[in-house]
């Protein structure tokens, strides 16, 4: 059998902390102590050139806030990029495209994703422009940062590739998968809690009842 190669996940932020916590738990962390995948945070600031290390400026044009400065991305991601075969650089921004179940699918092919992650009003739109090759957005709604737009991509897309789940099982009924298609109803004991019980097909043991039942439950958008 043909082994599946690593995955690299690399996220440029001026809070590596926040990446770094959530990716060492649970699902990710064991994936990485399997050496499936790697997570690595970077810390913006560390590719700024004055002594106060500024990663933002004021915007041309006037208006509210501050907006991230290209050069410090620009010089993160040519430090970061390996020499690999598929590469992906990824920025995050309410105006990009909505990410979907089937962007993640797609993504988990490639050996390296970068990840950009603004604050502030945004990033100057020339790293948009000339960097990133896709821009994603995880709903119709602002966020302080980047961060979590990124890690919940890295969530979705490390669960697409073999050997981070336990079963290849776990990926063929739940939502999703089908596009459009959403995970039926799922019980486990006791029984009956209060008064609420488990659906009586679902103890009946008789399976194609079930499965019939189970696909009459799913949702269809």
């Amino acid at each position: 059998m043909k082994k599946e190669k690593k995955r690299f996940f690399d996220v440029i932020t001026i809070f590596p902390n926040i990446i770094d916590s959530y990716s060492s738990e649970s699902i990710l962390g064991r994936a990485q102590k399997k050496n499936i995948i790697l997570i690595k945070s970077h810390n913006l600031r560390d590719f700024t050139k004055d002594k106060h290390k500024t990663v933002d400026d004021t915007p041309y044009g006037g208006g509210p806030g501050m907006l991230m400065k290209v050069e410090p991305f620009d010089l993160a991601v040519k430090k970061v990029k390996k020499r690999l075969k598929k590469t992906r650089i990824i920025m995050t921004a309410a105006s990009g495209k909505k990410f979907t179940q089937k962007d993640a699918r797609r993504l988990s092919k490639y050996d390296q994703i970068i990840f950009l992650s603004g604050r502030y009003e945004g990033i100057d739109y020339r790293v948009q422009e000339n960097i990133a090759d896709e821009v994603f957005s995880v709903g119709d709604y602002v966020l302080t940062g980047g961060e979590l737009p990124a890690l919940t991509m890295i969530d979705a897309i490390s669960r697409m590739v073999p050997g981070v789940l336990g079963s290849k099982e776990s990926l063929k009924a739940e939502s999703h998968t089908e596009e459009g298609v959403m995970e039926y109803p799922q019980y486990t004991k006791p029984e009956v809690y209060k008064k609420w019980k488990v659906p009586d097909v679902l103890l009946s043991g008789h399976h194609k009842k079930i499965e019939e039942w189970r696909k009459k439950k799913q949702n269809k958008k």
